[in-house]
């Protein structure tokens, strides 16, 4: 298990709605420790800290409903706007990706 790197998480929650639709935190969370096969662990606390974030960028919105458990339950979906941000993300993490592997492969 590893800690997840500072800005990461904004992108791995965007990237999750816009692939999932409309979740609780709770199921945010699972999905993405699922998708890393449990590599990446995410706090309760941090999920939450990091949609209240997202929500004041306006990058997605939230509106209460009923979970899969019959339970009253925040739901958070992408936006406009957060579907930009996820293309400009998206695009710089590719750019360091692809940096680090070439400095990785340095002989």
């Amino acid at each position: 298990m590893a800690e997840i790197l500072q800005g990461t998480l904004d992108l791995m929650v965007l990237k999750t709605l816009n692939v999932m639709g409309p979740m609780h935190g709770y199921g945010i969370a699972r999905r993405i420790e699922q998708v890393t096969g449990d590599a990446l662990l995410v706090n309760q606390g941090t999920i939450y800290l990091c949609l209240m974030r997202l929500i004041q960028k306006r990058w997605i919105t939230a509106e209460w409903g009923v979970s899969d458990n019959n339970r009253k339950a925040k739901f958070y979906s992408i936006s406009k706007e957060g579907r930009k941000q996820l293309a400009i993300e998206t695009a710089n993490w590719e750019r360091i990706a692809d940096a680090m592997g070439k400095l990785l492969r340095m002989g």
